[in-house]
């Protein structure tokens, strides 16, 4: 299985936020919002902040899909 944050750029898009807002709104490095833009697994504490900060929940942010 894969991780796709495809429903964190769809939040992101919807509230106007580009991803250096992201960034600065959630504290996450520039390594982090890499491996977030090529669907790489991150951290449950970096989830946490972005669900905490969108304020939504973590399927509001990833999804699993198989390949």
């Amino acid at each position: 299985m894969e991780v796709n944050y495809n429903k964190l750029w769809k939040q992101m898009i919807d509230k106007g936020m580009k991803k250096s807002d992201l960034r600065e709104l959630t504290g996450i490095g520039t390594n982090t919002l890499a491996k977030l833009s090529k669907n790489q697994p991150v951290s449950m504490e970096v989830l946490m902040k972005l669900c905490e900060k969108l304020e939504c929940d973590i399927s509001d942010v990833c999804e699993f899909v198989k390949k």
